[in-house]
């Protein structure tokens, strides 16, 4: 904040947050940690984008076998740009 600030108004502010973060605690639920769920969903995208490369590996060697590309694997398996 800027020096500026009245100690007033930087009560209300400190006020207005703590508030904000009773609200979204609430939000939340009781007891649970905003960090740890955000812990845990990025977890659970580095064991996503783990599993999409090997995929994507195995899919280039398949290719590879059958002398034809990626890309028309995806078609013959009907994969898509999402999957």
């Amino acid at each position: 904040m800027h020096a500026r600030t009245s100690v007033k108004e930087r009560e209300a502010r400190i006020l207005e947050l703590e508030s904000e973060i009773a609200e979204l605690q609430k939000e939340l639920g009781p007891g649970e940690d905003a960090q740890q769920i955000v812990s845990r969903h990025i977890k659970l995208l580095h064991r996503y984008n783990e599993a999409k490369d090997a995929a994507q590996i195995i899919i280039g060697k398949l290719a590879a076998h059958k002398q034809t590309t990626i890309r028309q694997i995806h078609e013959d398996y009907g994969l898509t740009g999402d999957d």
